[in-house]
């Protein structure tokens, strides 16, 4: 249900309102002296920050040059874009705002900028749309939202950080610009009909013809000597992977992830234009979806209407229901839907209204597609595919599509009966109390893994693709979300079964920390945290100060961007009551208790700025 409070500000500018807004009040400071013997996990918790940024520090320096240039042979292409050089460092920007060093926040900010240049520099010669350039006005001039997504990664979670930057701030309003009307050179998005006009779009405008296997694969380049990450052998295969690729005219769900782009610009100053645009156009799909008989379409016209770009057919397009092109590497056709991915613009949606009408489209969906299961071999099956001859791609099981993350918002037990298990999920839920250590064990391993990985690696700037480190990447930060914030990692790949794998996610948290004493984002030194319950109007968490000298100050934030309000404190077995978005807590040294927090759920204008700013 909608709280009174967000009834009111729907559609209107919530600053002029004065309440609704992050930080608006804030608690008085909590006092903690309770000794406390440091557990395992926080010790790991500390060795795992301090190990990400050592082995981000080695990767940085030789993958990176002193422009923050990504050295590798540059090319356009879905393989081996632009977005791929950047993914290099995706996590990065949570490795910092989680308490990582500042180091990470500088050496990520560099490669951002660099690769900005970078491919700003870039040209085509036989793809006409980058001739001038690869990037326009700091943004890719033509792309799907799968790799717009990716690209965007960093960029959608640099704002936890770095809120004030001015180049930050300035491009978080000129990219949402580019899909709101706002700029002539890019006229993606059409508010009569509320679609954006391809899926090819970007910073020089959306395409309205035909793709070709030469817009996806890039230019011919001779593949000897390239480790080529997606299976092909030359560059002939190359340009038969997206043979098929050519149906883009019109609006496709993936264009959602340009939601992330009105999101970033309207927490900044909580301007009502963008909350508008977002919630519009989501809206627009919701009803596409109830019109199709609760099926998100896969295209929509230009003229509006639901599969007019694919000769009538609401399941066609690249990328879209019935979307199974030949993979050139086995001679199979394989299954590239990726609607499902696309729920991020709804949580976006979600996350600026608190409205389940935004959860329950995708609800209606999985319920249309659970209701055609099948016994085969003895087995339930699903499809996960539509086409001409109805639905297809067959999978064991429920359809379970994004459910662990939609009970995740929503904390009701009727979502959680519709998900499956998650081993953080059960430790949350009581079933599972080693999971804290083994998963920050695991993650320490995989950051000692992908150092080595990198030690072994014989690739050089002039055989390397964009995407040929990307596993090397030690940045390891999931367990420490899930335990520090109690927060989704949406990513690639997915963090759970179900959850669909995308890139260009903002933050979904139930708590956030900062170091008042440092004046930045993530806990301070020597603090660990640890979430153990979330409910939908109360999260338990253990902070822990392990100086044995020092006494720590950190404030924690309801939300990840202050979305949520605290109501009460309970420690020690007594509870205080608390009002605003944001509480301080003091830990004396060698100290830390349990802290139940009674909170409000989605009831704030969500914003980027710091607690002092506020």
């Amino acid at each position: 249900m909608i709280t009174d409070r967000r009834r009111l500000l729907a559609g209107t500018g919530v600053a002029a309102l004065g309440f609704g807004v992050a930080g608006r009040a804030r608690a008085a400071p909590l006092h903690i002296a309770t000794p406390m013997e440091v557990p395992t996990w926080a010790v790991l918790q500390r060795e795992l920050l301090r190990a990400n940024a050592e082995a981000c520090e080695v990767f940085y320096a030789r993958y990176f040059d002193e422009r923050g240039y990504f050295l590798h042979f540059e090319r356009w292409g879905a393989n081996d874009g632009p977005d791929d050089t950047i993914e290099n460092v995706n996590d990065w920007p949570l490795l910092h705002a989680l308490g990582g060093s500042d180091r990470v926040k500088a050496m990520y900010t560099q490669a951002w900028e660099g690769h900005l240049r970078q491919f700003t520099e870039a040209k085509t010669t036989e793809i006409e749309i980058g001739r001038q350039g690869m990037f326009y006005k700091e943004f890719a001039v033509q792309n799907d939202w799968q790799h717009h997504a990716e690209e965007m990664t960093l960029f959608n979670v640099q704002g936890l950080s770095d809120p004030d930057s001015p180049r930050f701030r300035d491009r978080a309003r000129r990219f949402a610009g580019f899909y709101m009307g706002e700029d002539p050179d890019a006229p993606n998005y059409d508010p009569e009909h509320r679609i954006i006009r391809s899926l090819m779009n970007g910073s020089r405008g959306p395409m309205l013809r035909k793709a070709t296997a030469l817009d996806w694969a890039g230019e011919p380049f001779d593949t000897r000597g390239f480790h080529l990450g997606h299976g092909e052998d030359s560059y002939e295969e190359f340009l038969l992977h997206y043979e098929e690729y050519t149906d883009v005219v019109g609006d496709h769900p993936l264009n959602l992830f340009a939601t992330t782009l009105a999101l970033n610009a309207y927490m900044l100053e909580h301007e009502p234009k963008y909350r508008d645009w977002l919630l519009g156009y989501v809206d627009a799909w919701a009803k596409r979806a109830r019109d199709n008989n609760d099926i998100l379409p896969s295209n929509v016209g230009l003229d509006g209407v639901i599969g007019s770009a694919a000769d009538g057919n609401w399941w066609g397009g690249a990328y879209g229901w019935g979307f199974s092109p030949v993979n050139p590497v086995n001679g199979q056709r394989e299954n590239r839907n990726r609607v499902p991915r696309t729920i991020l613009g709804f949580f976006n949606a979600y996350l600026l209204t608190g409205d389940d009408k935004y959860l329950d489209t995708w609800r209606r969906q999985t319920d249309r597609i659970n209701a055609q299961r099948r016994t085969e071999g003895g087995k339930l099956q699903t499809p996960t595919m539509y086409g001409p001859n109805g639905w297809y791609g067959w999978r064991d099981g429920l359809n379970q599509a994004n459910s662990l993350d939609i009970w995740w918002f929503s904390m009701k037990p009727s979502d959680r009966a519709r998900a499956p298990d998650h081993p953080w999920v059960a430790y949350l839920e009581g079933r599972n109390p080693t999971w804290p250590e083994t998963a920050l064990r695991a993650d320490l391993k995989k950051v000692a893994d992908r150092a080595r990985k990198q030690r072994e690696d014989t690739t050089t700037p002039d055989t390397r693709l964009a995407d040929a480190v990307l596993d090397q990447n030690p940045a390891a930060v999931t367990s420490l979300m899930h335990q520090m914030m109690g927060a989704l990692h949406i990513a690639r790949p997915a963090w759970g079964p179900t959850s669909a794998p995308a890139g260009g996610s903002p933050l979904y948290a139930r708590l956030r920390y900062f170091d008042p004493d440092a004046r930045r984002a993530g806990v301070p030194q020597d603090v660990a945290a640890l979430v153990d319950d979330l409910k939908a109007d109360e999260t338990s968490v253990t902070l822990v100060n392990l100086s044995p000298t020092r006494s720590r100050t950190v404030i924690i934030q309801a939300g990840g961007y202050g979305e949520h309000d605290f109501t009460r404190a309970t420690l020690d077995g007594k509870a205080q009551p608390v009002q605003g978005s944001t509480l301080t807590v003091t830990l004396a040294p060698s100290s830390g208790t349990r802290l139940t927090l009674g909170m409000n759920r989605f009831v704030n204008q969500p914003t980027l700025k710091f607690p002092w700013a506020r």
